[in-house]
């Protein structure tokens, strides 16, 4: 695996707010912010010793609205002075909408992307809209492909980040034989760029953590199947805002996630077969939604205590979710907001 990332350069000593721990080289935690950006994606990493990285960005335009909020939580909430890294998981606007206008209000370091396309069939203004991002870039973004490890600065514990899927490519399929494989009935072929997204996965000691973008189902089994390069994890971002062209029970049961976090808006992902999924694997103790489905009764979701924002998009507040994972990487809690209870999972031993 080839190394593209150089060490992060430290941010400094992390501001101190009331009832959520920040993530600095004083308490060792890793923090795991998940911006609401209303059906988009924006999910940011405070390492323990500082470094950040941002995986996507939201929507553009809205007033600024999650331009606005994506910096509410790194400045306000996680105390950045600036942001080390950022990320393209694929080049759909609620994903890399806000890069560029983000790099005029806070210092950017390296931008990450999965190479920039010169057109693309779905998006009719594409390269018109991409030129910001390559000027904020000063056209220097670093393109990932499958199988690259991103050597994050390491404490005691431990950090490892590896892109386990890009372009459509997927690592080696090594590892334990899926059991779960004959769960995968292929689908026709996702010519869209959703296919192609970048997956990140990150081990902190025992503790591992998946975000694979909006990846769709036939690359989700690529992935998984026959073998599981990827193992067992604690916390997986449900692919695609909970939508029901991803998260192929194949996978999703393969990688057998505790807690699972939902980046979906009033309208947008939480269908009910996904859920129905997510909650089926063996290891399931939890599933945050960054939104209340507004088509859906109480009952087709998860529990209102678990929910961060139930309002319409006209109403809503942004309230973010986090999870904090302890410096051990045995234990982690997850939050919903400045003030909401912090519920401890454990580690698992596999």
């Amino acid at each position: 695996m080839r190394s593209v990332w150089s060490t992060l350069s430290a941010v400094g000593v992390l501001l101190c707010a009331a009832s959520v721990a920040l993530a600095d080289a004083k308490d060792g935690r890793l923090d795991i912010y998940f911006v609401d950006v209303e059906g988009g994606a924006a999910t940011l990493f405070v390492t323990p010793q500082g470094e950040s990285l941002l995986i996507d960005s939201g929507y553009p335009d809205n007033g600024g609205r999650d331009r606005d909020r994506i910096l509410k939580v790194a400045k306000d909430v996680a105390g950045l002075k600036q942001i080390d890294n950022v990320a393209v998981s694929h080049w759909h606007l609620d994903h890399y909408g806000n890069h560029a206008a983000l790099s005029t209000q806070i210092k950017i370091g390296k931008f990450y992307d999965r190479g920039i396309p010169e057109t693309l069939v779905e998006d009719g203004k594409f390269v018109e809209r991409v030129g910001a991002y390559r000027a904020a870039a000063q056209n220097k973004s670093i393109a990932l492909k499958a199988g690259d490890k991103l050597p994050l600065k390491s404490g005691k514990t431990p950090i490892d980040l590896t892109i386990v899927t890009a372009s459509r490519e997927v690592i080696p399929n090594k590892g334990e034989p899926n059991p779960f494989a004959d769960r995968h009935k292929p689908q026709e072929e996702d010519k869209s760029d959703n296919a192609a997204s970048l997956s990140f996965l990150v081990k902190f000691g025992r503790f591992k953590f998946l975000c694979c973008g909006d990846l769709t189902w036939n690359i989700e089994a690529k992935l998984v199947t026959p073998n599981n390069p990827v193992g067992k994890v604690d916390l997986f971002q449900v692919t695609h805002h909970g939508l029901g062209v991803s998260n192929n029970p194949a996978f999703v049961l393969a990688i057998d996630p505790v807690v699972d976090v939902m980046c979906n808006g009033p309208k947008k992902g939480g269908d009910p077969n996904v859920i129905k999924t997510v909650k089926e694997a063996k290891s399931f103790q939890a599933l945050y939604q960054l939104h209340r489905n507004v088509d859906l009764k109480a009952d087709q979701q998860t529990p209102p205590e678990f929910i961060a924002n139930a309002e319409p998009t006209s109403e809503c507040k942004g309230v973010w979710v986090k999870a904090s994972v302890a410096p051990d990487g045995e234990s982690y809690t997850v939050q919903i907001g400045a003030d909401g209870k912090a519920r401890e999972y454990k580690t698992r031993k596999e």
